[in-house]
């Protein structure tokens, strides 16, 4: 069980957390403004005049060669190599959850939250760049999505805190019984699950909290 303070300092910290992101998505609206650009239905569209500005500031792709280091180069073929690890993680977790959390009566988590590719909306990229860009944000974006569906999975089977803590857990953790408590283990696994069945879809914060 969390002792009072750990409560107190929990919704604290999720009330700082829901103040972050409103102060973030005002952040967002000014910069679209300065930027010029809007979102609709998740598209980037920038104004013509903006576009001219970035495509004057492109680096060429043979000058992006030319002058990169050659220890880059020679690393490119490894990075890009974790395209299909990555790529069978997407297809394997995606796969798992579309099955089981509906066994399990789980919320499905939605993968586009999280994989999100619009870098190569930047005028300014090259086509390496660009290309570079759409990896990372495609690798990162996978990682994200797989930590939130093994998250919730360890959240129905497994809800119970390690010995010591890890530098950055998951956001579901706090809700875990201690580790050690047996009695707590026993009793509150079904509310512990029932909590996470109840979690609204689009819900980011810890059932309960």
């Amino acid at each position: 069980m969390h002792t009072p303070p750990i409560d107190d300092i929990l919704k604290r910290l999720h009330d700082l957390q829901a103040e972050l992101e409103t102060e973030v998505e005002n952040i967002l609206s000014e910069k679209r403004e300065l930027f010029q650009y809007t979102l609709k239905k998740g598209r980037v569209r920038f104004e013509r005049s903006m576009l001219a500005f970035q495509r004057s500031h492109k680096q060429g792709t043979w000058n992006y060669l030319r002058n990169a280091r050659t220890s880059h180069l020679l690393s490119a073929p490894i990075v890009y190599s974790l395209v299909i690890p990555i790529a069978i993680l997407d297809l394997m977790v995606s796969f798992y959850q579309l099955i089981c959390f509906r066994i399990y009566d789980i919320p499905l988590v939605q993968r586009s939250k999280y994989v999100i590719i619009d870098r190569h909306k930047l005028a300014y990229l090259n086509p390496i760049e660009k290309l570079n860009c759409i990896f990372c944000g495609y690798g990162n974006g996978i990682i994200e999505y797989a930590r939130e569906v093994t998250a919730r999975t360890e959240h129905y089977w497994c809800p119970i805190k390690h010995a010591r803590r890890t530098p950055d857990p998951h956001r579901l953790i706090e809700c875990y019984v201690d580790y050690g408590d047996v009695d707590s283990y026993k009793n509150e696994l079904k509310n512990i699950r029932k909590s996470l069945r109840s979690m609204d879809k689009t819900d980011q914060s810890p059932p309960g909290q």
